[in-house]
This record gives structure tokens, C-alpha cells and sequence, in this order.
């Protein structure tokens, strides 16, 4: 199915209003992208070029800048989360679990929903098995966690024309790729079956500011507190959600973990905002009919 296939426009100026519990105004969802990365291919992102150019592997420049968020930078930003008291969404891929069982145990423990970041970080059209894949990294948090996963973000927000077809056919009840919107969607399927695409954030995203635009790292707290602001304002007319995105090697980093907290302390002075895991928007949203 075309993309126009899979949802109707709507303008959000015509939508019927959307009333979150209790007279919030904005929901707030934080997800923590958490990845293994494998020595034996091309690194997903580089922090340094390889002096004479290329893919050289073994990359353990650029491995070890990434291991480090696992290592330490995680645990540099749940120490954030822990005395803001707010829950995160820990979008992980299948193996991670595996690799990373401190972080995996850290998380279950704080009751953060799992959500499916492909069972590696690789782009989700380069994957031999797509279904495999989805169901493999169902598994991973299945074990984990006790439960079915419920949404799913693909590696670098990356699909094939037949995702959102699998995913509903896996069990998944919501996505998080389709970024288009600051209020959640009904995505149509093949099956007949629909599945919701909760709003996610490129802007408002540690990959697209410090990696690709190459940032001072102040720009995460400034960009997150205008966008708040903005949506803040945009929500008295009806309820809207909000996503932090952030990486461990990113964020957690010893320069950048100060606006990630400051960002995070703007938003939370605000009484009539509620942080939200992805399932609760989503059922939320549904109730909402």
C-alpha cells in the first residue's frame, strides 16, 4: 500500500478534540534508543572518518563511541530519569537485550514499556527476513519482559512498503516511524486490521541535532523547550503529544547530559502535562473513539 493509502489527510484545525485525563493539556513521551551494534559490519553512524576513507572493519573507533552510551552514558541519564521520577520508553533492538542485560534488568525494574528497534541496527529494507526479524525481536522482550511488546520504531525510522502490514500481523498495536502529525493516527493495513502510529520526533531528536546538523550541544535543550512551548499553546485546542528522543552515546555523554535535565526541568513545571509511556497514548487515544 502508497503511503495515501494507509491514512486519510485530516487537518488537525477540523479534528474533533482530543481531552486527556484530569484537564492535562500535552502528553509527554521520552524514548531511550538503546543498540547493538555489530563489529562485523559498517558502523550505522560514525563519530570519526577513517583516515583513508571507506567502511574499514573492524571500525573500533567508532564501535567504542557508541559502546560507551551502553557503558556509561545510560546510566549517567537514568540517574535524570530517576529524580524527575518520570517513565521512559526504551526502544531496543532484539539483541540488545541480550548484550546488554544491565540495562535491560535497569529498565524492567523502573517498569519502562519495551517497544520492538528491529532485533539489530540495520536499515529495515536491507534485512533478509522482515517477518523474521519482527518476530525474533518479539521474542528478545517477550523473555525479557514477560510480555508481547506493543510498538514498534523501526531502526532509523526505517520501512519497507509491507511494515505496517507485518507489524499488525505480528500483534502490534502501535508504531512510531510515521512522523506527521502531533496528535496519534490510524494507519490502515493489508490485512484489514489497523494500527496506530504514535507522534515521534526528527526535530526533537539527538541523531538529527548533534550527528547530522552537528549542534552545540545546548541546542537539545533550547529546541525542546521552544517545541514545548509551541505545543503547549497549540494544545488549548485540544490535547496534543509531544516525544523527547534520545541515545545513550549521544545524550549521555558527559557535554550533553546537563540539556537533556534541562530540557526535561522546563517541561516539568508544568502541572497540566503528564509523562506518558507510548501504550498508555495509545489507549488513551482509543478510548477516545
Amino acid at each position: 500500500m502508497l503511503p495515501n493509502e494507509r491514512l486519510d489527510y485530516s487537518a488537525i484545525s477540523q479534528r474533533k478534540r482530543l481531552v486527556l485525563p484530569g484537564g492535562a493539556r500535552l502528553a509527554v513521551w521520552v524514548i531511550v534508543n538503546v543498540e547493538e551494534w555489530d563489529i562485523n559490519e559498517t558502523m550505522p553512524r560514525t563519530v570519526l572518518t577513517p583516515p583513508a576513507g571507506g567502511a574499514p572493519m573492524p571500525d573500533i573507533p567508532n564501535w567504542a563511541w557508541h559502546e560507551y552510551g551502553n557503558r556509561v552514558g545510560f546510566w549517567r541519564m537514568l540517574e535524570v530519569f530517576d529524580d524527575f521520577q518520570i517513565p521512559a520508553v526504551l526502544a531496543i533492538n532484539g539483541s540488545a537485550i541480550g548484550r546488554y542485560g544491565a540495562i535491560a534488568q535497569a529498565a524492567k525494574q523502573r517498569d519502562w514499556e519495551f517497544i520492538g528497534h528491529g532485533f539489530g541496527q540495520k536499515n529495515m529494507q536491507k534485512v533478509a527476513d522482515e517477518r523474521g526479524d519482527i518476530r525474533r525481536t518479539s521474542a528478545a522482550i517477550r523473555e525479557a519482559t514477560g510480555r508481547n511488546p506493543r510498538g514498534w520504531l523501526g531502526p532509523g525510522l526505517t520501512e519497507t512498503w509491507d511494515t505496517p502490514d507485518l507489524l499488525a500481523g505480528e500483534g502490534y498495536d502501535y508504531v512510531c516511524d510515521w512522523v506527521l502529525d502531533d496528535q496519534p493516527v490510524v494507519l490502515k493495513t493489508s490485512g484489514g486490521k489497523t494500527i496506530v502510529n504514535i507522534p515521534y520526533t526528527q526535530e526533537c531528536n539527538d541523531v538529527a541535532m548533534m550527528l547530522i546538523q552537528h549542534h552545540k550541544a545546548s541546542e537539545y535543550q533550547d529546541r525542546a523547550i521552544d517545541q514545548f512551548d509551541q505545543l503547549y499553546a497549540d494544545a488549548r485546542h485540544g490535547a496534543r503529544v509531544m516525544a523527547l528522543v534520545v541515545h545513550p552515546y549521544i545524550m549521555g555523554a558527559p557535554h550533553r547530559l546537563k540539556y537533556f535535565r534541562g530540557a526535561l526541568a522546563h517541561i516539568r513545571q508544568h502541572p497540566d502535562v503528564v509523562f506518558r509511556t507510548g501504550e498508555q497514548i495509545l489507549d488513551w487515544f482509543v478510548a477516545q473513539g
